[in-house]
């Protein structure tokens, strides 16, 4: 049995196709973990979709942004983008099903893989979070992406505020910090303020702020928190941080990251993939 993280697909089912076959991939014997943004920008969300639905508990996925954003656009709230790739899924057959486990997928995972305590989430988890809050929050949001109220809540899901967390959040605005820290995050101040308009590497932070993940005090930072979204970022790979978004969409590679009973046995395993786009036209 093998276990796999995987970075961000964003529709491209080709990609995958090649990935797996690289890694023998047997949904009978192996789990695969996917990290997010299952779809969008690519040519084949709706196969990626059918895909992972197939595997059943074989594939084990979380929600990115752009996977927020399809619901929210087959829900009629957000238009689709010029560079969407959606209609696959939206003009689908199956387009209910489809939808439907859309909705019913991970906002965070936390398991002991090969020995290993890892925390997985699509973009970052505030300073301030432990694992285990981490895990009840991303829980009050996948309530309520399950429940019957969806369109209300995907009505008032996009913002950038509040930009930090504090305990006494309710409503929306608690709603609204959870999910824009678990899709949206890449830089943080030391208070936790998150700041949403720089896309570039580690590197380029904005004055004030740092990549959460090196942010001191961080209270994950005992575990392994394994994430995607930052395909500017690329693979890292630390004792306290896994980056698997290594630009698959943007005509780079497609990773998956097999764990072993120690962290230093890792193998990042790698494929290349055709699909280009401008990034964050």
């Amino acid at each position: 049995m093998a276990l796999y993280l995987i970075g961000d697909l964003q529709g491209c089912d080709g990609a995958l196709q090649r990935l797996l076959d690289t890694l023998a991939f047997s949904p009978s014997r192996d789990t695969i973990y996917l990290l997010g943004d299952l779809v969008n920008r690519g040519p084949a969300s709706a196969q990626v979709l059918r895909r992972l639905m197939g595997y059943g508990d074989a594939a084990r996925c979380l929600l990115g942004n752009h996977d927020l954003h399809l619901l929210a656009a087959a829900h009629g709230i957000r238009p689709t983008h010029r560079l969407d790739t959606l209609q696959g899924i939206l003009e689908a057959p199956d387009r209910a099903a489809l939808l439907d486990w859309v909705r019913h997928q991970r906002m965070a995972m936390r398991e002991t893989l090969e020995g290993q305590d890892i925390l997985m989430v699509h973009a970052g988890v505030l300073p301030g979070w432990s694992a285990t809050h981490t895990m009840s929050l991303a829980a009050e949001v996948e309530a309520v992406l399950r429940g019957p109220d969806l369109v209300g809540f995907l009505g008032q899901m996009y913002g950038n505020t509040p930009a930090q967390w504090h305990d006494g959040l309710e409503g929306m605005d608690r709603l609204r910090v959870i999910v824009n820290a678990l899709t949206r995050l890449r830089f943080c101040s030391a208070d936790g303020r998150m700041e949403f308009d720089s896309k570039e590497g580690a590197s380029t932070s904005p004055a004030g702020y740092m990549p959460w993940f090196d942010l001191p005090g961080r209270r994950t930072a005992s575990n392994t928190v394994a994430f995607g979204h930052w395909s500017t970022l690329g693979w890292l790979g630390r004792s306290d941080v896994l980056s698997l978004d290594t630009g698959c969409v943007w005509g780079s590679s497609l990773s998956a990251l097999k764990l072993a009973s120690s962290p230093a046995r890792n193998e990042l395993i790698q494929v290349r993939c055709e699909q280009a786009q401008q990034p964050w036209v």
